[in-house]
């Protein structure tokens, strides 16, 4: 869940911050790690499913970057790219930007305003850069990252939609042979005035039924779905899904590795980018769910008190076996960054590959069980006719 929290910090006055977080205690912790005096806190409202359109991040951070390679003033480089982007959902972004500019504060700042269209990751990206001097690097660090993640939720996404579509028009086609096929037959089997066998005769009842109440059944399945979203929306009860599901056998597994993946790679990132290990581990806390961040919690403790990353973090499980042998290697070669992302670009192939493996199995089981479901409503359907065809013989 994403929060708004108005801080003050006598560096950067009052600022709006959009923060990752499962409850509202803990983004307030999270701005008050950051040095921040919270004022406010709230959840921050998305737009609506046709209400207003995302700023453009990953396209907008393209195309400064190639102005600023160019040689163009930050300022005008900004300039430029408002009078290119005309939709009205992202000309107050460029003006809002373009103001906190010209009264001398620095970009990270400017950024640090508008937390509707920058997230908390690139400001502290900027905000490293510009003390490194590395800003075009920075950016581009941002736009890689934001394109690996797009490209595993990617295949997560697409991965899901053929289930998806045969769970839904198998469903619709039981619905359909249930509700308005099975009544017709059951009028012309009650005419017939003969015992039906008991499995058509358990049909013909849930058919009745079915028909004869449709409007009302689709209004509870629409109503059970749309109770079903508004449950999911909440983060208590997906941190408790979530929590059953790391209890499955081999899926538990996974989930770790998948959160494990989006973590390492985003503190890598940051590191990259010039962001302290300490701040990068606090910022990228809200990628894991709660148990894991308690852990993570423990370990940046222990951290600050002097101890090997590499071994703090396998001491709380927070590792696997290739990622706490090349957080060695990054502490003995100083690319911690870099380390990180060679992690999370291991376990990426490695999650690609079981959601591969994973829909390759699941699919054709998914067949067979809505073909023997259809088959059986039309073995149960057409019995009394097979009854009828062996008794005149």
């Amino acid at each position: 869940m994403q929060f708004e929290v108005k801080a003050l910090k006598p560096a950067d006055g009052v600022t709006l911050l959009a923060l990752e977080a499962g409850s509202e205690a803990e983004a307030r912790r999270q701005a008050q790690g950051r040095g921040y005096s919270v004022l406010r806190v709230r959840v921050r409202r998305r737009a609506a499913f046709f209400g207003r359109r995302a700023f453009p991040l990953v396209l907008f951070s393209q195309e400064l970057v190639a102005l600023t390679d160019a040689g163009l003033p930050l300022v005008e480089a900004l300039q430029t790219l408002a009078e290119k982007h005309k939709e009205p959902h992202v000309q107050p972004v460029f003006a809002r930007l373009l103001a906190e500019l010209f009264q001398g504060r620095p970009l990270s700042r400017a950024l640090q305003a508008c937390p509707e269209a920058f997230p908390p990751l690139y400001v502290e990206t900027v905000r490293a850069s510009e003390r490194t001097g590395d800003l075009a690097g920075a950016i581009g660090r941002f736009v890689s990252y934001e394109t690996q993640m797009q490209s595993v939720r990617a295949t997560l996404v697409t991965a899901s939609i053929y289930p998806a579509l045969l769970i839904a028009v198998g469903g619709l086609v039981t619905f359909f042979l249930v509700g308005y096929i099975v009544p017709k037959f059951s009028a012309i089997y009650g005419d017939l005035g003969r015992e039906q066998p008991l499995p058509s005769q358990i049909l013909m009842h849930v058919g009745r039924f079915v028909g004869d109440n449709g409007i009302l059944l689709a209004i509870l399945m629409a109503a059970a779905a749309g109770g079903l979203v508004a449950m999911f929306s909440r983060p208590q009860l997906r941190g408790w899904l979530f929590a059953q599901c790391e209890r499955l056998p081999g899926l538990g597994e996974r989930i770790r590795v998948f959160q494990l993946a989006r973590f390492y790679r985003t503190a890598g990132m940051l590191l990259q980018g010039g962001v302290p290990l300490v701040t990068a581990l606090n910022m990228v806390g809200g990628l894991l769910d709660a148990r894991m961040r308690l852990r993570l919690d423990q370990a940046v403790r222990e951290v600050r008190e002097g101890k090997a990353l590499s071994d703090v973090m396998e001491s709380h499980g927070l590792t696997t076996a290739i990622a706490s042998r090349l957080l060695r290697v990054g502490e003995r070669t100083g690319d911690m960054g870099g380390m990180m992302d060679r992690i999370a670009t291991f376990h990426d192939a490695e999650i690609a590959q079981s959601v591969t493996h994973f829909t390759r199995l699941f699919e054709p089981i998914l067949m067979v069980v809505i073909g023997l479901v259809i088959g059986v409503i039309v073995l149960a359907l057409y019995m009394p006719i097979f009854d009828l065809a062996g008794s005149l013989q």
